[in-house]
C-alpha cells in the first residue's frame, strides 16, 4: 500500500524504514529543508537495525512537500510528538482526500486537533483520524539515516474519530500493522489508552536528583525501582477509572503488564522493559525543562487525563500532583497551558454532547 509518514525522529525513522522493508510504498515528509536535501544526497536510504540485522532500504520520495507526500496515499501515519501536532495539522489539512486515514501512535488526543484543522481549513473530504496506546516501535536513531528497533508492538488498541469510519480506518491500518490492531471505540477512548502520561510523569519527576546530577541516565533502568512502580500504578488506576466512568470497556492495557513476566500480554508483549533496558539507547542526557516526557507526556498528557477526569466526575490526585510538580520545575502552569478540553474547544459540552461528536464526527 502507499504510506505517507511524517516527520523526522526516532518514531517516523522506524515507521518509514519498516513499512518499506515489508514492501509498502513509503514517501516521507519533513519540515527541515537541509535534512531533506541530506538524506536525498545519501540516496533516500535508511538503514534499519532489528534483532534480524542489518537492512538497507530505498525510499521512492523524501520531501519537504506535503502534497506531494500524502497525494494517492491510504495511510497517512505521524508519529511526531503531540506539541508538534498543531503545525503538521494545518500544513496537512488542505490536502485530505476522501478515504485517507491518519494515524496518530500515540497522541494525547490528537486526532482530534487534525480533524479540527481539515474543518478550519474547510476541507470537507470524508477523512479518518485514528490514534493509538504507545508507539509501535521501541526505537531510536543511530544515525542521521539509520535507526534500531528494538521491539515492534504485539497489541495496538486504536480509537478512531469519528467512530462511524472505524470499519474502514481499522482495515486500512490494519494492513499496515497485521494482526496487531484492536479496535477500541472512539478517538478518547484511544487517548485514554495512551502509556506515555502513566509511565513518564513519575520516571522523570521522581529522578530529577540523579538526572540533574548524572552527565547520562537511564530512567527506564536504574530510574525504574519498587517505590516508583508502586506510584506507576496507582496513577494508572487513575486513568482506567477516567475511562470505566466514560463507559470504556476492558481490556484497559494496564501499566502493571508491560513489566509482568506472565499473564495478559501488554501492547509490545512479554518481557519488552528488559530488552528496552538490555538495549542501552535510553541511556541518555535528560534536560528536564525539555525532554519530551516532560513537554509532551507530563504537560500535555497528564493536563488531558485531569480535564477529561473532570468531565467524568473522577478524582485524580496523583495526575494533579504531578502536574503541579511538573510546572513547579519548568517554571509554567501545566494545568492552565497543557491540552485540555476547553483548549481543544470541547470545554463546553456536556459528556453526552462529546459522545454524540466523537461518534459522529463535526
Amino acid at each position: 500500500m502507499k504510506i505517507a509518514v511524517l516527520g523526522g525522529g526516532n518514531g517516523s525513522f522506524a515507521a518509514a524504514g519498516d513499512f518499506a522493508l515489508s514492501g509498502h510504498e513509503v514517501r516521507l515528509w519533513r519540515r527541515d529543508a537541509d535534512q531533506v536535501a541530506a538524506h536525498r544526497a545519501a540516496g533516500s536510504r535508511i538503514l534499519v537495525k532489528d534483532h534480524n540485522g542489518r537492512h538497507d532500504v530505498k525510499l521512492p520520495l523524501v520531501t519537504t512537500d506535503m502534497a506531494d507526500a500524502v497525494d494517492g496515499t491510504e495511510l497517512i501515519l505521524c508519529p511526531a510528538p503531540a506539541f508538534a501536532q498543531s503545525d503538521i495539522a494545518r500544513l496537512l489539512a488542505p490536502h485530505l482526500r476522501d478515504g485517507q486515514v491518519v494515524f496518530l501512535p500515540p497522541a494525547t488526543f490528537g486526532s482530534m486537533i487534525f480533524a479540527q484543522a481539515a474543518r478550519d481549513a474547510g476541507n470537507h473530504a470524508k477523512a479518518s483520524f485514528a490514534e493509538t496506546g504507545t508507539l509501535p516501535w521501541l526505537t531510536r536513531k543511530h544515525g542521521p539515516f539509520e535507526v534500531a528497533i528494538t521491539i515492534r508492538a504485539k497489541r495496538l488498541p486504536v480509537g478512531v474519530f469519528p467512530l462511524d469510519q472505524a470499519p474502514h480506518a481499522l482495515a486500512v491500518i490494519g494492513r499496515a500493522f497485521p494482526d496487531a490492531i484492536e479496535a477500541c471505540g472512539d478517538a478518547l477512548s484511544g487517548a485514554l489508552m495512551n502509556a506515555g502520561p502513566i509511565i513518564h510523569p513519575p520516571l522523570i519527576v521522581m529522578n530529577t536528583g540523579p538526572i540533574e546530577h548524572f552527565e547520562r541516565w537511564d530512567i527506564h533502568k536504574e530510574g525504574t525501582q519498587a517505590a516508583i512502580r508502586r506510584v506507576t500504578d496507582a496513577l494508572d488506576a487513575e486513568r482506567i477509572a477516567v475511562r470505566e466512568a466514560l463507559g470504556y470497556g476492558a481490556p484497559h492495557f494496564p501499566l502493571a503488564h508491560h513489566y509482568a513476566r506472565e499473564g495478559e500480554i501488554w501492547m509490545y508483549g512479554r518481557g519488552s522493559h528488559d530488552r528496552l533496558t538490555d538495549s542501552g539507547d535510553w541511556r541518555e542526557r535528560i534536560v528536564l525543562t525539555e525532554h519530551r516526557y516532560m513537554r509532551e507526556d507530563l504537560r500535555l498528557g497528564l493536563s488531558l487525563l485531569v480535564s477529561v477526569a473532570d468531565l467524568a466526575g473522577v478524582d485524580t490526585p496523583l495526575a494533579k500532583g504531578f502536574l503541579s510538580i511538573g510546572g513547579a520545575i519548568c517554571g509554567e502552569d501545566f494545568a492552565r497551558g497543557g491540552r485540555t478540553l476547553q483548549t481543544l474547544g470541547l470545554g463546553d459540552l456536556s459528556k453526552t454532547e462529546l459522545q454524540t461528536l466523537l461518534r459522529n464526527g463535526f
